[in-house]
């Protein structure tokens, strides 16, 4: 038994079972045993691989969108370019290399990381070295000052949300327990939530992000009121649904979400209907959601991987191929369907790249 798994069994123990959010809250965010703050999980020798490490093509568009966007701003200097959840650096360290394309916009911005791991944070002043002094933040709230272009790839997906189930008694929540055991076991809280009026049948699971719905909520606010954009990159669904879908990952495999806390990358799907809501609702345009396979292609990509391979050595360019369908291909191969792009922004700002069919400049080859 790991350390976390003892300490949750002895607080549930002495406290009652955890909910869904609080449960995964403490798994990846707790300050001695949380999964992001012990270690580097990205790439082929982690427990996942995200679209930044698997072709500096994605970054480079990404930084190329953020540049168009500022320009449509009426380039204000300063700009703070925002990234939620850093990863490793990659994405910012690709963005900052193709945004010396656009003249000014590297001159103008200044870079800010929220991120709670200082394993990760580590790895990202590593990865911008001699590209930028980065300023850190644990509270996006601290992040946000004046106009802003934020990314977020892969971060909702990893905020904690709650579940409830449909019983004959009415909405139940799902709860983390102790079995005959006194092993971690799924459970129901006792009484309804007479909160929650949704028809549904017997067994359907309904998820409530409100973390995801108040980051959303808060970002889109100053967007609103200081200008700027965000950019939303997940796996998730465009339109509201039941469904479980928490899962855990480790070494690049499906996993129990009980077995191993702390061990193990836990994540569910973003609604993204109800993001664009929240974004709405907080005074921002919604853009989106569209597939990453429409959103990259409107951006480039294609233009971008041919402009690659044309100076590649044969093995260098199947690879910036494979890369290629990996980022758009739809099914179990590729990211192209299941993960989708939200952006929110100023309500004053003309149609986004990406989101009407148009295209960003091209970074010189």
């Amino acid at each position: 038994m790991n350390a976390l798994k003892a300490e949750l069994i002895d607080l549930i123990r002495e406290e009652g079972p955890l909910s869904i959010s609080r449960y995964m809250a403490l798994c990846l965010g707790h300050p001695r045993h949380g999964y992001y703050m012990m270690r580097d999980p990205f790439g082929a020798q982690g427990d996942f691989t995200t679209a930044p490490e698997i072709s500096q093509m994605f970054g480079e568009l990404i930084g190329l969108w953020a540049a168009t966007i500022w320009r449509a701003m009426g380039e204000p200097d300063p700009i703070r370019l925002v990234e939620l959840g850093p990863g490793r650096g990659t994405l910012m360290a690709d963005a900052l290399r193709a945004a010396k394309a656009v003249p000014g916009f590297r001159a103008a911005l200044t870079v800010h990381l929220v991120e709670m791991s200082p394993v990760l944070r580590q790895a990202q002043a590593r990865m911008l070295a001699g590209l930028a002094e980065p300023l850190w933040h644990d509270r996006i709230a601290d992040a946000l000052d004046g106009p802003a272009i934020v990314i977020a790839n892969e971060f909702l997906d990893a905020l904690p949300l709650d579940q409830f189930i449909r019983s004959q008694a009415g909405w139940q929540e799902r709860l983390v327990g102790l079995d005959g055991g006194g092993e971690l076991a799924f459970g129901l809280a006792p009484e309804a939530e007479t909160s929650i009026t949704i028809a549904a049948p017997e067994g359907t699971v309904l998820e409530q992000p409100l973390a995801a719905l108040d980051l959303v909520a808060a970002v889109s606010r100053h967007l609103a009121r200081a200008g700027g954009a965000a950019l939303f990159i997940d796996y998730g669904s465009s339109r509201t649904g039941f469904g479980d879908t928490l899962q855990a990952v480790k070494r690049q495999r499906q996993a129990d979400p009980l077995a191993e806390p702390g061990e193990a990358d836990l994540t569910v799907h973003v609604d993204f209907e109800r993001m664009a809501k929240a974004g709405l609702g907080a005074g921002a345009a919604a853009h989106g959601p569209v597939t990453q396979r429409d959103f990259l292609a409107a951006i480039g990509l294609a233009q971008r991987a041919q402009a690659l391979s044309a100076k590649a050595r044969p093995e260098q360019a199947a690879a910036i191929s494979a890369a290629f369908d990996r980022l758009i291909e739809p099914g179990a191969i590729g990211m192209g369907e299941l993960f989708k792009v939200l952006a929110l922004s100023h309500p004053g700002l003309p149609a986004l790249p990406g989101f009407d069919l148009h295209r960003l400049p091209q970074q010189q080859a």
